[in-house]
């Protein structure tokens, strides 16, 4: 993957992201790495962070109060970290709030190698019982001031995530919580495909900037089509606000969660949060709907612009994008 191809110079334009690893890492991952190459206008800062959990969080603290970081972003033990610098715009991918049990738990005591190079030349450090102790007192710290940030903090879960699971209890504090495709360890494609739509989010609202109201309107042929459709949905996200309308029958509740797992299934982050259940299309308030049924439930009595998929002008979803790309974001 080129990732450099897929840079956004739009987001977090002259503003300041501050990543924070994960255990036994450094501010020389790969994630931070990525990050400063899908952002080229935004100040990345990647610290290393202090083995000591409490000498961890007061630098961190520190360095918020000098840097003033308009975002932070933190992956297992960083997102732990991370919750607890309240009142900036948090995301938080594999949060590690059970930093000390999962240690234990995968034979984490002792002598420990860093998997990336530090600053100061450590190549290694020594857990301890104490170290873990110290750990659970700054974990159990966390939510503390959850209901104040409810709406700042955003959640990250691999659905693959072997080592931690943290889904029900940051869940139990913050509605924003997202499971991704992906395991534990960042890569190029949970950054670009789990972490940036979510940094758009928060760059849109920083800079107070919205963005065209694009529907897709699933229906058999829409679904049938789904090779095209994540793809198609994770390149109409950079430049719409795309939103997913489905009519499932009323009297069929179950329907109306089936479709909610489906679009987390294989349409993922972009569309979280964003699927609209309506049995009128005409009771959609947006700017394009993408729909293979214009014909069908009130289409063409939308306000805006009807794309129908699979006449002969949008016979797929390459002929869809050009269109779109043509429009350049208007």
């Amino acid at each position: 993957m080129e990732i450099h191809s897929y840079a956004r110079p739009d987001l977090l334009a002259g503003k300041t992201l501050l990543y924070l690893h994960g255990f036994a890492s450094s501010g020389a991952s790969g994630s931070a790495k990525t990050l400063r190459v899908l952002l080229p206008s935004a100040r990345v800062l990647a610290p290393d962070l202090p083995v000591e959990p409490e000498e961890a969080l007061a630098f961190l603290q520190g360095m918020c109060a000098r840097a003033h970081p308009d975002l932070v972003v933190g992956a297992s033990m960083g997102g732990m970290y991370a919750e607890l610098l309240y009142g900036i715009p948090r995301i938080l991918v594999n949060p590690a709030f059970e930093l000390a049990d999962t240690l234990l738990k995968n034979n984490g005591l002792g002598r420990q190698e860093f998997h990336h190079p530090r600053a100061d030349g450590q190549t290694s450090f020594l857990v301890t019982k104490s170290l873990l102790e110290h750990f659970r007192a700054v974990s159990g710290q966390c939510f503390s001031r959850a209901a104040e940030d409810a709406g700042l903090v955003y959640g990250l879960f691999g659905k693959h995530d072997r080592l931690v699971d943290t889904f029900g209890l940051f869940s139990s504090h913050y509605p924003q919580a997202i499971r991704f495709d992906g395991d534990h360890y960042l890569n190029d494609e949970a950054v670009l495909y789990a972490v940036l739509p979510v940094v758009q989010w928060i760059s849109d609202a920083l800079d107070d900037r919205t963005r065209p109201v694009l529907f897709i309107c699933l229906s058999d042929r829409i679904v049938h089509h789904s090779s095209g459709l994540p793809k198609a949905c994770r390149l109409l996200s950079r430049s719409y606000d795309l939103r997913v309308a489905a009519l499932p029958p009323y009297n069929a509740p179950q329907q109306w969660a089936e479709t909610v797992r489906w679009c987390e299934e294989n349409l993922g982050v972009p569309v979280w949060n964003r699927v609209v259940l309506t049995p009128r299309k005409n009771l959609l308030l947006g700017d394009y709907l993408i729909d293979a049924e214009p014909d069908r439930d009130g289409a063409a009595d939308f306000m805006g612009t009807v794309i129908p998929f699979g006449s002969d002008t949008f016979r797929t979803w390459e002929e869809v994008l050009t269109y779109f790309d043509r429009l350049g974001g208007q």
